[in-house]
């Protein structure tokens, strides 16, 4: 069986990552939901989580941060709970981001904002 990027890691390794928890919960990421550090890691702790703090030291997304560490994005979420409950990361959803008034650019806006990043 060849095996690819996002399954190289055996159902052992993941298990043991996660501490045997099968769930995050849900409401609290998407995969665009960007994650900061708010601490450096201290010792004796989780390598997951020391990596996880030393990336977002600037903002990134859940499914980057899966990417990065070569993790299932429900693993990440679980790891990404941990940091959230002991105040070492905090979680900025894109809701956050709106514009006054709650309404995010219309299609059209992006579109070109698009087209001038293509041009760039």
């Amino acid at each position: 069986m060849i095996r690819g990027p996002l399954d190289k890691e055996g159902p052992d390794r993941l298990y043991t990552v996660t501490g045997g928890r099968s769930r995050a919960d849900e409401s609290r990421f998407d995969m665009v939901t960007l994650i900061v550090s708010e601490s450096d890691p201290t010792p004796g702790m989780q390598s997951e989580h020391v990596r996880i703090l030393r990336m977002c030291r600037r903002p990134l997304s859940v499914v980057e941060i899966s990417s990065y560490l070569e993790l299932p994005v429900s693993v990440v979420k679980i790891l990404l709970c941990d940091l959230l409950d002991t105040g070492r990361i905090t979680a900025r959803h894109p809701q956050a981001a709106a514009r006054p008034g709650g309404r995010l650019p219309g299609p059209e806006t992006l579109k070109k904002v698009l087209v001038a990043l293509q041009n760039l």
